[in-house]
């Protein structure tokens, strides 16, 4: 059976207002998307700390699925009511019914990450048995290895760790950099991210690997340093959190900083060169991964 997908051009001062009248009225589901996706103008938010939680893109789309017994139309005219605005412009789409299940899983294929390191879904064979494979699926949480930054961590994780360090995930989405850094030899690791969905997301994914790491909001998190501090988030956050992420490395110890673009990497070494000496920087597509030893 095929859907109605409605899409509503807006503000940001009333996206949040026609998702909620439209979820009253029935709507299957509903998202509020950058209406400059894909542009030049694409503005990335995503509530990480030293950022505002109210922050909401300047224009917006408002996707909304709609029952078979819903005329568009009609829907929007009773949002635009309930939202107390005039009834905006919007279009609508035909979406046909598919396996969503089959089609989801065939765009994730496992990921090479190095020569003995592989991410793999759990519906698939693992490519190479011998390997170190963490198996990991699309969820609730940023993470899967497909993402620039999120390999050049891993890659940086497989040459460094050394067996039985103390690691620290700060950021930790999926848990993927943590369960790595235990497949690869790290003794007690933690995870630290903001959004308790990934606190769900990282455990199950813990679990599924087999692997003992324990995962914090960061008001819950414990303190003391680490052998090793690992941050895959943005330049931002990464600059706001400077002296609390170097304050969680014991003297001689290191860290990993990515989520940074090029153009960004040089500002975020001169800040974090205060406590840190760094090496060479790893790139790809445009990302960077910054990894340094803290001086005593």
């Amino acid at each position: 059976m095929p859907w109605t997908e409605l899409r509503i051009t807006t503000d940001s001062k009333h996206a949040e207002a026609l998702s909620d009248a439209l979820f009253d009225l029935g709507a299957l589901s509903v998202s509020i998307e950058d209406a400059a996706a894909g542009t030049a103008e694409e503005k990335p938010i995503f509530g990480e700390p030293g950022e505002p939680v109210d922050q909401m893109w300047d224009r917006s789309v408002v996707v909304a699925h709609l029952g078979d017994d819903m005329d568009p139309a009609l829907t929007v005219t009773a949002a635009a009511n309930a939202a107390g605005i005039a009834v905006p412009v919007f279009e609508t789409v035909t979406v046909e019914e598919q396996d969503w299940v089959r089609l989801t899983q065939s765009q994730f294929e496992p990921i090479p990450i190095s020569e003995r390191l592989w991410i793999t879904p759990t519906w698939h064979d693992a490519p190479d048995p011998q390997a170190i494979n963490i198996a990991l699926d699309p969820g609730l949480a940023f993470g899967t290895g497909s993402h620039p930054t999120t390999r050049l961590c891993l890659q940086w994780l497989d040459r460094n760790i050394q067996p039985g360090e103390t690691v620290l995930d700060y950021g930790c989405g999926s848990g993927i950099l943590a369960i790595a850094a235990r497949k690869v030899g790290a003794g007690a690791t933690h995870g630290v991210d903001i959004d308790p969905q990934a606190m769900i997301a990282s455990r199950q994914n813990a679990e599924q690997n087999g692997v003992e790491i324990a995962f914090f909001l960061p008001d819950a998190a414990p303190q003391g340093e680490y052998d090793v501090v690992v941050a895959n988030i943005l330049t931002n956050p990464l600059k706001a959190l400077a002296p609390m992420l170097a304050s969680r490395v014991r003297a001689g110890g290191r860290i990993a900083l990515s989520g940074i673009l090029a153009e960004q990497a040089d500002e975020v070494r001169a800040l974090y060169g205060a406590w840190f000496d760094f090496a060479p920087a790893a790139t790809e597509d445009g990302w960077v991964c910054l990894s340094g030893r803290k001086r005593a």
